[in-house]
C-alpha cells in the first residue's frame, strides 16, 4: 500500500488481511434448513395439574404451598383448597406437559398429592 504526503499517520488504517484473527462464518443455509424446530408452546397438548385431599395436610400448608408453587394468590388458593377437601380433587390449572409434570413433582416436594391427566 502506497501511504500519500497527504495522509495523517494518525487515521486508523484498515485492518491486513495477514496474520489478524479469524472471523466465523456463519452456518451454511443448508445447516439450519434441517435442523428441526422446537413445538410452540400453543401447540403443545395441554394436561390438568390436580390437587387431592388427604388427611395429613393442613389447610393453610396447602394453601400457602399453591400460592407458591402457582401464580394463583392467596384468594384463589383458598378457593382450590376448600373444592379439593370438600369433593376430593381440586382443578388447579391447566397448562402442557412439561410444566403440568414439573407441578406434580414440585407439589409432592411439599407432601401434597397432585396428579395430572391430558385435558
Amino acid at each position: 500500500m502506497m501511504t500519500s504526503p497527504m495522509m495523517n499517520e494518525a487515521e486508523p488504517q484498515p485492518p491486513s488481511q495477514e496474520g489478524g484473527a479469524k472471523v466465523a462464518e456463519p452456518p451454511a443455509q443448508a445447516e439450519t434448513k434441517n435442523r428441526p424446530r422446537p413445538a410452540k408452546v400453543e401447540n403443545l397438548p395441554l394436561f390438568k395439574v390436580l390437587l387431592h385431599n388427604d388427611d395429613i395436610n393442613t389447610m393453610e400448608h396447602v394453601v400457602r404451598s399453591i400460592v407458591v408453587l402457582t401464580p394463583h394468590d392467596v384468594r384463589r388458593a383458598k378457593e382450590i383448597m376448600v373444592e379439593a377437601h370438600k369433593t376430593g380433587l381440586a382443578l388447579v390449572l391447566v397448562t402442557h406437559q412439561e410444566h403440568a409434570e414439573l407441578y406434580q413433582e414440585q407439589f409432592q416436594s411439599m407432601s401434597l398429592k397432585v396428579s395430572i391427566e391430558p385435558a
